[in-house]
């Protein structure tokens, strides 16, 4: 168990590596009751939404969520979110959890527009089940057609007994659910889940695979790949970054950087050998220290030790030969494309 924004967490059950396999043969629970929820409400919900982050919310319909970043006036990160769209005057918005506070501040501060705004993680439990299996198992707790939600949408259900916002997201590169719901509710729908997907080898999982899965995935962590001075440009995030939509914060200085161009990127690189390399190691190309890796681990499923890191744009090409600092090696690894790893259809 460790602190983890504040709070106790834990980092494994069984193991790392058979938490990280069962979610990509099977499935894996998670508690990630941690994670923050805030609500917008009212007639100018859009419009605040809006503002605050860089993805589009018009095109959203109701019961669709997207990906966005919630943005400075830098076009930086705040940052990373789910952007749900219960009805046109109600967004429910899913934010990393030591952000939770600062980024319900950071909204209220931005809202000239008047909406309503609850910080409402106090409501919320969120269990996520991800894997392959991971639609036959809640099946057998709700009446909800699971196979009729899309990949990115929403509906509200009951799950054993519980109602509860039932959403098929994931942080894992797998297909799976979120289901939100009262605290009061947290035990039983972990005891059952756990019950029901013993059959199907699921496993409960801990903030090590949910980091191993999402970074074979090649998905930014707030802290990691993104925080207060990164850009979507740099982040290879520029699909959630829709400047025509028009004003919000940072879009003025995102239009710039796009036209100028970025001085760094983040790119996704391969261990040639066995050693593994880990946040904050410092990276070289041709000799010139180049950058650090933002997130460093073995890849269990792959069975490769990866990385993600920071380099100068005119290094970024996939089979740049780049050197990692771990201890006292300067060990060899390759730039390779991302993900790293996808699911089959």
């Amino acid at each position: 168990m460790v602190n983890f924004g504040g709070w106790d967490m834990p980092v494994e059950y069984s193991g790392i590596v058979a938490e990280h396999m069962a979610t990509r043969t099977a499935a894996g629970l998670f508690d990630v009751s941690h994670m923050g929820e805030i609500e917008v409400f009212g007639e100018r919900a859009l419009d605040l939404v809006q503002h605050v982050t860089c993805n589009d919310a018009s095109k959203l319909v109701i019961g669709q969520a997207h990906y966005s970043g919630l943005m400075t006036a830098q076009g930086t990160f705040v940052d990373d979110l789910l952007v749900h769209k219960i009805s046109d005057k109600h967004y429910f918005l899913c934010v990393n959890a030591g952000n939770q506070d600062q980024d319900f501040e950071h909204i209220r501060a931005h809202n000239l527009a008047g909406a309503e705004i609850e910080n409402a993680g106090g409501r919320y439990s969120q269990l996520a089940i991800q894997g392959p299996k991971a639609l036959g198992i809640v099946q057998r707790l709700t009446d909800v057609p699971l196979n009729s939600i899309s990949y990115y949408h929403f509906t509200f259900g009951d799950v054993d007994g519980v109602d509860c916002l039932i959403a098929r997201t994931g942080y894992t590169g797998e297909d799976g659910f979120e289901i939100y719901f009262p605290p009061e509710h947290s035990e039983k729908l972990w005891v059952d889940l756990l019950e029901e997907g013993s059959s199907y080898g699921m496993l409960p999982c801990g903030l090590g695979a949910r980091n191993t899965l999402r970074l074979e995935a090649s998905m930014c962590l707030y802290g990691h790949e993104i925080d207060s001075t990164t850009t979507p440009w740099e982040a290879g995030l520029g699909w959630i970054c829709k400047l025509e939509k028009g004003e919000f914060l940072g879009r003025d200085f995102l239009v710039r950087q796009k036209q100028q161009g970025v001085e760094r990127a983040l790119v996704g690189f391969e261990m040639e050998d066995r050693l593994i390399a880990r946040d904050g190691c410092l990276i070289s190309i041709a000799g010139h220290q180049a950058g650090r890796v933002t997130s460093g681990s073995p890849a269990p499923f792959l069975k490769k030790n990866i990385g993600m890191a920071y380099v100068p744009r005119a290094s970024r090409g996939p089979g740049t030969e780049i050197k990692v600092g771990i201890r006292a090696n300067q060990a060899p690894a390759r730039i390779v494309p991302m993900p790293f790893y996808k699911r089959g259809k």
